[in-house]
């Protein structure tokens, strides 16, 4: 596919999507996301993944696995095109290391992470940094996300690692029955916080699958923050879709079937 450009509709030079939560369980969902390389990220200078590609990431020692290996090679291949592609890291793959970086040809990002883009300034995270209301939630990303545990933990056999896993995605699941969805959320002051530390007007993130749009005003300052959707093409309602910067720098959401969302 080939994306026709002109001056009333300029080409996109940049897409961002987040929290696709691959997994050999979703084969829609994959191929979804294979179509969405071949047919639109390849048409880009720049592909931002913003955390969560995968349902989970166990260790870089986890790349021969046939499923695994497919989602690396459709990456390596748009990387092998031309296409930059960039990385942050979720809160269900965190263990994305240099071995992994390196088999796709992608570059890791810190988060959070500002960008450069169409004359913007845009700062950029996963998310999950934010949703400080989740005290529990916070205490575990702590942990985990600490050097010294990571490496501890990656030293255990890989399917140790998978079966710690799933008891840790088995019980984020029932902690998740009994919270609110504000709970869940990323907290205002967090976002007026990050904001303010990197001194930009525009943000980009995902974790919440709450897609949107935000716009709020600091001291005359206009702000606005774009969340991503979620995909999932696996349930009977198909949900997905990224954001474009164009070469004029308009910012614009799109679903899962390609339409602008005003």
């Amino acid at each position: 596919m080939t994306i026709v450009c002109s001056i009333a509709q300029p080409c996109p030079v940049a897409l961002f999507i987040s929290d696709l939560h691959l997994s050999e369980l979703q084969p829609r969902t994959t191929q979804a996301f294979f179509d969405f390389l071949q047919q639109r990220a390849s048409q880009v200078q720049e592909l931002y993944i913003l955390g969560d590609l995968f349902e989970y990431w166990a260790g870089d020692d986890d790349l021969a696995n046939p499923y695994n290996k497919s989602v690396v090679d459709a990456l390596r291949l748009l990387n092998d095109s031309g296409v930059q592609i960039f990385w942050i890291a979720g809160n269900r793959d965190f263990l994305i290391g240099a071995a992994f970086a390196h088999a796709t040809g992608l570059k890791l990002l810190p988060d959070p992470f500002i960008a450069s883009i169409g004359n913007h300034r845009i700062t950029l995270t996963h998310g999950d940094a934010q949703c400080t209301d989740d005290t529990a939630y916070m205490a575990f990303r702590q942990q985990v996300r600490q050097t010294q545990w990571q490496t501890t933990f990656l030293l255990l056999p890989l399917s140790q690692r998978k079966t710690i896993i799933a008891g840790l995605r088995n019980d984020s699941r029932q902690a998740k029955s009994t919270k609110s969805y504000d709970i869940m959320d990323v907290n205002a002051i967090a976002i007026d916080d990050l904001f303010a530390a990197t001194g930009t007007a525009i943000m980009i993130h995902g974790h919440t699958h709450r897609p949107g749009r935000h716009e709020s005003v600091d001291c005359d300052k206009q702000r606005v923050r774009y969340v991503l959707p979620d995909w999932d093409l696996d349930t009977k309602v198909s949900r997905g879709g990224w954001i474009a910067i164009d070469t004029n720098g308009a910012i614009k959401r799109y679903d899962i079937a390609g339409h602008e969302i005003p």
